[in-house]
This record gives structure tokens, sequence and C-alpha cells, in this order.
């Protein structure tokens, strides 16, 4: 069967130029055939990977506020009244008992007057009884008056010591009422507020001045309701100086708010300050770092990071092949030419450093330096 299309190939030219052309068609077939591989050597990429490895790392949040008094002491006039005199301003300090204001005390003066004319009768009033029922007693026993009239002269001293007794204490009322014309600082502090200027008039316990005690310090945060789940009662934060980061201090989360701020939708932390720094006065802006559990992570160059519609990731090689997939991650923290990889790698995965964006999913690549990963500090 062979030698027959032979022999017909050698009786006809035309089929002999048929078969050269049959051959040549082969030929180029088998030149295109090779083309594909010859380009697919020239698409492959060269990068520089990272072998990463997973650490130790503690996360930490910074956010600002500010330095309060723990305690806050508004002070106000017991009574209403015209201000006559302001002795105190914003920052001043005051001592515990110090004068701080006074109200117009005229009538105060008058009630007390009248309490003390009142006593004065009283005690007068009871002298006399007094020595009408001695001499009431002394006659009974001789038996030169009757028991009625020593019945009413007991009666008469009764009523008077009830009455001084009364008077007595309508004078200590007014005695109060006059002292209540008075404001004085009821604790140690710092005036940080104040409501009140002379001539003024007043109503009772309209705040008058804000004192800010003496005595340990608060350093009060506004913080995110998302972060707020990171913080726990009893948490250790350190608190500097926001214009100088060289003062220092440790204190402790003493109290989370339950309530989130309507507007700023912000939660307030308070963090209890164990010695505050002499720079560290009323108002100060500083910055509070928390320290949070240790937890395993991956920790990968700026220039590793790329996306995945929308979503983190980074290129990864395979160790075999050198195929290089896109992988999504997700990130912890996003630090100074640093990113902090939670979950979405393992350890000794080859990750793209550098050539990543010349990469496509499921094309070669060829390594042309490899280094180990970065250790979280």
């Amino acid at each position: 069967m062979i030698a027959k299309p032979s022999f017909r190939f050698l009786r006809s030219g035309r089929s002999v130029i048929f078969g050269t052309t049959a051959a040549f068609a082969f030929s180029m077939s088998a030149m295109t055939f090779v083309v594909p591989a010859h380009a697919d050597s020239r698409n492959v990429v060269a990068v520089a990977v990272m072998k990463v490895a997973a650490s130790d790392y503690q996360p930490k949040l910074t956010l600002s506020g500010a330095i309060e008094a723990r305690s806050l002491v508004n002070t106000s006039f017991r009574l209403g009244g015209q201000v006559v005199e302001r002795k105190t301003e914003i920052g001043q300090h005051v001592e515990k008992g110090e004068l701080i204001a006074r109200i117009d005390d005229a009538e105060q003066q008058a009630n007390l007057r009248v309490a003390q004319a009142s006593k004065d009768a009283a005690q007068a009033q009871l002298v006399q009884a007094d020595a009408n029922f001695k001499r009431q007693k002394a006659l009974l026993a001789q038996g030169f008056t009757t028991r009625s009239t020593y019945d009413q002269a007991n009666q008469t001293l009764q009523t008077a010591q009830s009455t001084l007794a009364s008077a007595e204490s309508q004078l200590s009322d007014a005695r109060d009422q006059l002292s209540y014309t008075e404001l004085r600082a009821p604790v140690s502090g710092v005036v940080t507020a104040r409501n009140i200027e002379a001539g003024q008039v007043i109503q009772a316990a309209q705040t008058a001045f804000s004192i800010a005690e003496d005595g340990p310090r608060d350093a009060v945060f506004d913080v995110q309701e998302t972060l707020v789940n990171h913080a726990k009662d009893g948490m250790g934060v350190t608190i500097a100086l926001l214009s100088d980061a060289s003062v220092v201090s440790e204190g402790q989360i003493r109290e989370i708010s339950p309530v989130v701020d309507a507007q700023t939708g912000t939660v307030r932390v308070k963090v209890g300050i164990a010695h505050t720094p002499p720079q560290m006065a009323l108002g100060a802006t500083v910055t509070g770092t928390v320290h949070m559990e240790n937890r395993q992570v991956i920790v990968l160059p700026w220039s590793a990071m790329t996306s995945d519609a929308g979503r983190a990731a980074v290129w990864r090689v395979a160790g075999d092949t050198n195929v290089a997939t896109l992988v999504p991650i997700t990130v912890l923290s996003y630090e100074k030419e640093r990113v902090i990889v939670d979950s979405g790698l393992n350890d000794g995965e080859l990750i793209v450093t550098k050539g990543a964006q010349m990469l496509r999913s499921g094309e070669p690549t060829e390594i042309m330096q490899t280094q180990e990963g970065a250790v979280a500090q």
C-alpha cells in the first residue's frame, strides 16, 4: 500500500508538486506549534519574594484626650440675692473654707436681730417664771398657798422654758441664714468656671463656681464606639503629654461610659493616673496608648500590597511551580512602611514584594531574590 501512492507521485508531475506543497505545509505547521512555547518563555515575570513567618505582635491603640480633675465640685449659694462681692477668678487656687463670694445680707441681719430679741425676751420670761415657781413651791410647803396656784406657776415655768428653746432655735436658724450669704470653698482646688458677677441677682442653688479638687487626675478620652470593645476596666494605659512626649505617666482605665454620645457617636473613657506630673496641668492635651493582648501575625512590606475587587490582597508564588496567585488577606494594622496581616497567609509561603505590578493570576515567575519574613515588635 505504501508503494502504490509513491508510484502515483512519480507518474504525475502535478502529484509531485502537490507532495512538495504538502511537505511545506507540514513544515509550517510544525513551526507554528513551537511558537507558543517560545512566547510563554518571554512572559515569565522576574520577582522578589519574601518567605513569611508568623511572629508575636502586641497591637496598640493611641488616642488623644485631656487632663481633668477626678472630682469637679459645683458651688452655689443656698439663698437667692444680689452678689455684692466676688473674690476669686478662673484659674485661681482656693483653700477649703476660703471666702469666694458674698450676697447682700441686709434681710438676714434683720432676721438675726429679731431672733436675738425674741430669745432675750424668752430668757427674761423664764427667769420670772422660775422665780414665781420657786416662791409658790416654798409657800405650798408652809401651807400659805393653794395647790392650784402652785400648779399654775409650774405650768408657766414649763411654757417659758419651751418658749426659750424655740427662740434659741430661731436664733440659730437666723445665724445659719446669715452664714449662707457667704459662699466658701467646700474643697481645696483650682477654680475652673465662674458664672456670677458683682451686682448680679442670682437664685438659690444656681451654680456660681466650679472647682477642680486637688488630688488624683484623670485623662479623659472620647473613643469611637467600634474601638471600645478593645477596652476593659483596669487595662493599663501609657499617658504622654502631647507638647512634650518625654513627660509620661502610667494609668489604668477606671470608667467606661455605658452611653454613646448621640451627637459624636463616641464613648467617654476615663483613665486614672497614679502619679500626675506637674506638667500635666488641668486641660492639657495628652495621648493615651493602650497595649492589647499578644497575637500571631505576619508582617509584610507596603510593596507587597495590592487589591482584589476592592479587598486587600497579595501575590503568592507556589514553591514547586513558581506560578503566582492572588490571595485575599485580612489586615490588622497599617503601620509605617509595613502591613500587619491577621489572616489569609501561612508560615513558609512565598509572597511577592517586588514586581507585582506586572503579574497576572496563573502566570509563571522567576524568583530573583528571596528574603526572610520580618518580625513584629
